[in-house]
């Protein structure tokens, strides 16, 4: 098996609602190989997101630790942890998150821009990447002259621009109607395998999940095998 670029270890998190407490996650480990797909099921409000968004470092575990390619997300300072995210992850949500003031083309290459990349090199990557999404031809056409599947798209060219490590994926075909989504889908699978990123996807749909190499479900605030 290659090595991991995402694990975590007894990661657990608990939210203070007046005097109770309500623990979401208990003592979950995971460790995501190098070109491994992972799938994550469960339940709406059973942690999947919340576990998505601690692996990536946007929430902080009660306790645990999550280590990307190495390093603890949770022990480093907030720069450096914007720094992993921005040079070792990926991500794509349900609802595309991009900028509406900006193009296609200028939305793919952000990534790249905020860490620093010369402008023709962005240019180029941002470029061969909407290439690959079919989008060739949409590459100056800002969001309000995209369809839904289209955005989708770009997002997901968007997470894959900078090389990560790792794509976090919650959702990422929610927002669709069956047809784009299956579209987007088997464009999201073609990708991962030509880039040979690590993916963690959550889903609700099992049928989405079994495309993934391993399958695993968030049960009473547990990880286990899918059933």
């Amino acid at each position: 098996m290659n090595k991991p670029v995402l694990t975590c270890e007894g990661v657990a998190k608990t939210y203070t609602d007046g005097a109770s407490n309500i623990e979401v996650l208990s003592e979950i480990d995971l460790s995501v190989a190098a070109g491994e797909m992972v799938a994550i099921v469960g339940s709406s409000g059973s942690g999947k997101s919340t576990f998505l968004h601690i692996l990536g470092g946007l929430d902080h575990p009660t306790k645990g630790k999550v280590t990307l390619n190495n390093k603890n997300l949770h022990e480093v300072s907030e720069e450096e942890k914007c720094r992993l995210r921005n040079r070792y992850l990926g991500f794509v949500y349900q609802f595309h998150h991009l900028l509406p003031e900006f193009s296609a083309l200028e939305n793919v290459g952000m990534p790249l821009l905020i860490r620093g990349d010369e402008t023709n090199l962005i240019h180029e990557k941002a470029a061969h990447l909407l290439e690959q999404v079919g989008l060739k031809h949409r590459m100056e056409h800002r969001l309000g002259q995209l369809s839904g599947g289209e955005r989708q798209r770009v997002a997901i060219a968007r997470a894959l621009v900078a090389d990560p490590l790792c794509v976090l994926a919650d959702e990422p075909t929610g927002n669709l109607d069956p047809n784009n989504a299956e579209k987007v889908l088997e464009l999201f699978f073609d990708l991962q395998k030509t880039h040979q990123t690590s993916v963690v996807l959550v889903t609700h749909d099992p049928n989405i999940a079994s495309r993934a190499q391993r399958v695993l479900t968030i049960e009473n605030g547990r990880l286990q095998n899918f059933k």
